[in-house]
């Protein structure tokens, strides 16, 4: 019986590691307090948007959306958003790698009162898996796609991978 219990507490334990697609991993780990806009939304050309990286400086130097501020994770501070973005009106699109880092960025940035917030809808990886393109630090157009860790690689399907 006591073995029973402990299969049963290890499938739960172990769920976390055994996602087989972004949708499970952005629906366990994320709150959904901001609301999704997905990669071919963004990638209309009429849409007006102010667009937020939510990762490290490492991985926006590797690859990143064309025009995009990087606003970080860690190191992230409210006042980059707020002098880069005065219109508490604007439309802004957070993203990361898959949209987890991002959805915290963006409720940071919808409790200081900016109404137009969205989640980046699998993150750069789904940006570059739907054959967008995506830039390096000299904002050139880059194959290489930094994908946080070797583990989370195996989300990406086309590129070159950098960790």
């Amino acid at each position: 019986m006591k073995l029973f219990f402990v299969f049963i507490i290890s499938l739960f334990v172990f769920k976390g590691y055994t996602q087989t697609s972004i949708s499970e991993i952005l629906e366990q780990q994320n709150s959904h307090n901001v609301p999704y806009i997905s990669v071919q939304e963004l990638s209309m050309p009429k849409t007006q948007v102010k667009i937020l990286d939510a990762r490290e400086k490492n991985e926006f130097e590797t690859s990143h959306l064309k025009n995009a501020l990087h606003v970080g994770y860690h190191s992230f501070e409210l006042d980059s958003v707020i002098k880069f973005i005065n219109d508490k009106k604007s439309k802004i699109v957070v993203y990361c790698s898959v949209g987890i880092r991002s959805e915290k960025i963006a409720s940071k940035i919808k409790k200081a009162g900016f109404t137009n917030v969205y989640n980046l809808y699998g993150g750069i990886f789904e940006w570059k898996n739907k054959g967008f393109p995506i830039y390096n630090s000299k904002n050139i157009k880059t194959d290489s796609i930094h994908t946080y860790s070797k583990k989370w690689s195996k989300w990406v399907n086309y590129g070159t991978k950098v960790f």
